[in-house]
């Protein structure tokens, strides 16, 4: 019997002490209350690891990149303990028909008990030419392994929305996995590439609840992609005060400025970078000065320059200036001021008609 994550660790010489703070930190980045962090607990001391074949198609390896450098938890400590990562060509040891038979393996004696994490995307152009591995096409080893999957887990835009690789004119056809394996689960997990953090929140909730997260109607866990990166930006008390970079390194962007004018799509984009960052939370692209490409939403890739601001917000004192936005308030206040004067001395002549009337 494969052997639960909590004796994987144990092996590894993993404390009691830490392995309770993993669990407490895992569920806090979930989202989940406190007392989800025994049910964690529980799970990975019980339960055994989720087999996982991690596929590669038309990607660049970031997702991988991005996945080993977590540091809640630390991968190499955790991570790989959890899974059992029986499959995955740029970290495995095995190569050749020998790395291509744990496939076979993992799909008789997992049978619908395994899950396929999928980097990359399958081309169908030329009949799937342009991916070929092993001997055959990428589109015939996605379909033929996760054909006895309980889950699929689309990792990054690539595999999620087709990202680059689908860019107008899309000559290999690249495509999301989502059609081309029709009959299971699948969670995507969008971005180029994904938070590390978010990455292995998910795999955590898989094997804690055995189900998949709730998910957006993109199919993306509410629990990473359910609010606006605008919404928890540390810049947004600068937006909301029309304080604008207006260009590279000017004045503005050297005050942590919003980023809104040179191109930042976090007023539409979904995703938990500004609450979680990267890097183990030490910084984002937009604290580093830079805006948001938006690239955990569907087609970002082909709608224009990274630079040109997002249409059709209308926030107050999007365009204005504090003082603007101070004079509006102003006279907001003056006009409320005054009809309340109105209103009242309306109210005294009335009172002082009935007094007459009644004298």
């Amino acid at each position: 019997m494969t052997e639960t994550f909590y004796e994987a660790l144990r092996r590894k010489g993993i404390t009691r002490r830490s392995f309770l703070k993993f669990c407490s930190l895992t569920a806090t980045s979930l989202g989940l209350s406190a007392g989800a962090a025994s049910q964690i607990a529980k799970a990975m001391e019980t339960k055994p690891r989720i087999p996982v074949l991690w596929l590669h198609g038309l990607e660049c390896t970031c997702c991988t990149e991005s996945f080993i450098r977590s540091a809640h938890p630390l991968t190499s400590d955790v991570v790989l303990s959890m899974l059992s990562l029986d499959y995955n060509d740029t970290l495995m040891v095995a190569a050749g028909q020998r790395a291509e038979e744990i496939i076979e393996t993992v799909r008789k004696k997992y049978k619908d008990n395994y899950i396929v994490a999928v980097e990359g995307n399958p081309p169908l152009g030329e009949n799937g030419m342009f991916c070929i591995q092993g001997g055959r096409s990428f589109v015939e080893k996605l379909k033929e392994t996760c054909a006895d999957a309980k889950a699929v887990i689309a990792w990054g835009s690539c595999a999620s929305y087709g990202c680059v690789q689908a860019a107008r004119p899309n000559p290999t056809q690249a495509t999301p996995i989502k059609k081309v394996i029709r009959d299971k689960p699948i969670i995507n997990v969008p971005g180029c590439p994904p938070i590390a953090e978010v990455m292995t929140g998910v795999i955590t909730y898989l094997l804690t609840f055995e189900h998949i997260p709730s998910l957006d109607r993109q199919g993306r866990p509410r629990m990473f992609y359910g609010q606006r990166i605008h919404d928890k930006c540390y810049r947004r008390g600068h937006f909301d005060a029309g304080q604008f970079v207006e260009k590279w390194d000017d004045d503005p962007a050297r005050m942590g400025f919003c980023l809104y004018k040179m191109g930042c799509k976090g007023p539409t984009t979904y995703n938990a970078c500004s609450s979680m960052r990267w890097n183990g939370g030490v910084s984002w692209p937009v604290q580093s000065g830079h805006g948001c490409l938006g690239c955990s939403e569907d087609g970002f890739w082909d709608k224009g320059s990274f630079y040109d601001r997002v249409t059709g917000i209308h926030q107050f004192g999007i365009e204005a200036s504090a003082d603007t936005i101070g004079k509006a308030i102003a006279i907001g206040t003056g006009a409320g001021i005054a009809a309340h004067a109105a209103i009242t001395a309306l109210t005294r002549i009335r009172s002082s008609k009935k007094q007459g009337e009644t004298a």
